[in-house]
């Protein structure tokens, strides 16, 4: 690829980044129940469950990437209104303390939520916000904090997971890419689950791997992918399709 075609990509990206920063996710298993790309969503929630049946618990689920821009905050907010469709009590908690997006999705402040909590200020309790979706309640990051890693890395994030546990049927992580940050890394413990998006045709071969060596090493129990795909004509007005492959934890 020239160095024209590699300055594209990574514009393309950054633009598509900061307008889900600006304006969040679309929710289209909340707008469009009925869409195609939204049976996917559930067929995706469906195989989760399925992986998670061999654990011992799958309570907290985590989603993450290799790099930025690739569909996770769309995927994991998507996913846990299916959860909350079906009738359980979610709580999804935005837990990229650096591209924080949630707070856009579903048109709330974000003045209080896992930042403060981490740090002293709040309790879970006090930054728990209820959502127009039904059994669907959220805790947004918070301000950006300048060490993320080490506020995740907390006896307090560990205390705030084992609140929503004690309070929720599912609680749905959104974290940082794995390649871009250690963050995830260091929810890996916390968790009992990971997720990872990509993105067909924008994700590389190479990035994956790199994500998937680095979540064993943390000890993740990677319970599959969800592959973002090229819109087809029955996705059109949403330009993605998602589709879901299992990913064992021995790599085969």
């Amino acid at each position: 690829m020239s160095l024209k075609g590699i300055f594209k990509k990574f514009t393309h990206r950054d633009e598509e980044d900061n307008e889900t920063q600006k304006n969040g996710v679309m929710l289209v298993t909340f707008a469009e129940p009925k869409h195609v790309v939204a049976e996917q969503f559930r067929k995706v929630r469906t195989n989760i469950e399925f992986a998670g049946a061999a654990l011992d618990r799958c309570e907290v689920v985590m989603f993450t990437s290799s790099s930025m821009s690739e569909g996770k905050s769309t995927v994991s907010a998507n996913v846990a209104v299916t959860w909350a469709q079906a009738g359980e009590k979610v709580l999804l908690i935005d837990a990229d303390l650096r591209r924080p997006t949630f707070h856009a999705t579903f048109r709330t402040l974000n003045l209080e939520g896992v930042t403060t909590v981490l740090t002293g200020k709040t309790k879970p309790s006090d930054v728990v916000e209820k959502t127009f979706v039904d059994n669907l309640d959220i805790i947004t990051s918070g301000p950006v904090p300048p060490n993320p890693s080490e506020l995740l890395n907390s006896k307090r994030m560990a205390n705030l997971l084992e609140w929503g546990r004690a309070n929720y049927d599912i609680i749905v992580l959104d974290t940082p890419p794995v390649l871009a940050v250690s963050d995830v890394q260091v929810l890996v413990p916390k968790t009992d689950g990971v997720v990872v998006v990509t993105n067909m045709g924008k994700t590389l071969k190479g990035d994956l791997k790199r994500t998937v060596e680095v979540l064993k090493l943390a000890k993740a129990k990677i319970l599959g992918s969800v592959e973002r795909v090229r819109a087809t004509k029955a996705d059109r007005g949403y330009g993605y399709g998602y589709g879901y492959g299992y990913q064992s934890n021995d790599g085969r």
